[in-house]
């Protein structure tokens, strides 16, 4: 029986198992199907406290864990089917080769890239369809690309595939972005970027190998439709909590995120805390994250402490 469960291995994941085995609860973590999360598909990480000169997300990933591992955290690259609490009081993770046990745990399994759900779409990704311009950009040299979104992150994409595609277009479905001023205010001065304002992609379209080639862009305003000559689509319209596998442990809002207590990281479930993405809809950053990992941590922590 383990005492400390944390599902998840991004910043909310490693730093509640920074603050669980320094507690001397040696805690396992598991790591899903992303091992350190989403930092791990980004560049540089420019606002993280503790680096002037920014980190590479890869990067501070791997140190985090180190630092969890140093004192005493356990890592197996796992993925949660499903969650039980059983009727003596305990939880059953279960996973696709065995079924571990818990006195507690930490759910810190972030959340998922959007797709816009259009016909083909999963044949495409990995054919000129990703949600990650760190992991693909590089396939894209000289040719044109666009990427899908208004808010940070598409910003972030769109400025880190100039550095591979001969022309960025940022396609949105509104007539200014939603990013920081800071984040528009770089990509609007960026002469490989082209805003393609009030519009939405309508349709895929592939040659006869089945690769990207072009998309049908539809006006917001008047409905009317064009055709958009890229290689490949970045998608950045946001992402779908991983909390599917939680059954009724936990309430979900209206987007699936986990609700917490007021003010706290436990759920609805005594012995049950969220953490990070999967429960935070309104942040989303790395050191909220990590904020939120310590606090299920130290509420981990007390509640073992009470029973």
């Amino acid at each position: 029986m383990e005492d400390v469960i944390i599902i998840g291995t991004g910043c909310a994941g490693y730093t509640a198992a920074i603050y669980t085995a320094r507690a001397n609860l040696s805690p396992l973590m598991l790591s899903g199907t992303q091992p350190g999360g989403q930092l791990t598909t980004t560049t540089e990480v420019e606002n993280f406290p503790g680096f002037p000169e920014g980190i590479m997300g890869p990067q501070l990933m791997m140190n985090m864990q180190q630092q969890a591992e140093k004192f005493g955290a356990r890592i197996e690259f796992a993925k949660v089917d499903s969650l039980v609490k059983t009727s003596a009081g305990h939880f059953e993770v279960v996973t696709a080769d065995k079924t571990l046990e818990a006195r507690t745990v930490i759910v810190a399994t972030g959340a998922a890239p959007r797709h816009l759900g259009l016909p083909g779409e999963e044949k495409l990704i990995g054919h000129g369809l990703t949600s990650c311009a760190t992991c693909d950009g590089a396939f894209y040299r000289d040719v044109p690309v666009c990427v899908i979104g208004g808010g940070d992150s598409a910003c972030e994409e769109a400025d880190f595939l100039t550095r591979f595609a001969s022309r960025v277009y940022l396609i949105h479905r509104r007539e200014e972005l939603r990013a920081s001023k800071i984040m528009a205010d770089r990509v609007l001065a960026n002469p490989k970027i082209e805003p393609v304002w009030n519009s939405t992609v309508s349709a895929y379209l592939t040659d006869d190998a089945g690769e990207m080639r072009a998309v049908t862009l539809q006006s917001t305003v008047d409905g009317a439709e064009k055709e958009l000559e890229v290689k490949c689509v970045f998608v950045a319209i946001g992402h779908v909590p991983n909390s599917g596998f939680l059954g009724d442990l936990v309430d979900l809002d209206e987007n699936g995120y986990i609700i917490q207590q007021p003010g706290r990281t436990a759920t609805k479930t005594a012995g049950l805390f969220a953490a990070g993405d999967v429960a935070d809809h309104y942040y989303r950053q790395a050191i909220t994250a990590a904020g939120q990992g310590c606090a299920a941590a130290l509420e981990a922590e007390r509640y073992l402490a009470g029973h």
